[in-house]
């Protein structure tokens, strides 16, 4: 068994589409741990509702590739996610591969370790709260160091 990470988020009816795509991922992986969630503006859309974003850890026998394209994709298209040129649309459903056990992969269409772990706080914060002595792969950088860059003060975590 693999161990791998999920980004989740979304802006539209996230907490109902969270727990819709968290059903449906636990039919094909099983869920080993969920971080706290955190409810965070949309990035570069202030006109958009606020995003709520946490991370999902997982075991899965599903190789990298098919356990973004045709698991995580087939849950987004699944709850309406429409992937256009914009990609600071709203979306009903996000999920991203962060992390597949230490592997360093640089394809089209797949990017191990997922380069929003250093960009953004959403990601890292909620990665290290599941495995903060975990190494970046590729780096030498704990993931507790990495979440450490950054400010929660526009992060209000979520009860439960």
């Amino acid at each position: 068994m693999a161990r791998a990470f999920i980004g989740i988020g979304a802006n539209i009816d996230p907490e109902a589409n969270i727990l819709r795509a968290l059903g449906m991922l636990s039919r094909r992986a099983r869920v080993v741990g969920v971080s706290t969630f955190y409810r965070t503006p949309a990035e570069g859309r202030p006109e958009q509702p606020d995003y709520v974003n946490g991370v999902l850890e997982l075991e899965t026998e599903l190789p990298p590739r098919e356990l973004k394209e045709g698991v995580l994709e087939g849950i987004e298209a699944r709850l309406g996610r429409r992937r256009t040129g914009d990609k600071l649309a709203a979306r009903p459903i996000d999920l991203d591969l962060l992390l597949y056990e230490d592997l360093v992969v640089n394809e089209p269409g797949l990017a191990l370790p997922h380069p929003d772990i250093e960009r953004r706080p959403f990601v890292a914060i909620p990665l290290a709260e599941l495995a903060p002595e975990r190494v970046l792969p590729g780096t030498d950088l704990l993931l507790r160091d990495v979440a450490a860059r950054w400010s929660v003060a526009e992060m209000e975590p979520l009860p439960g």
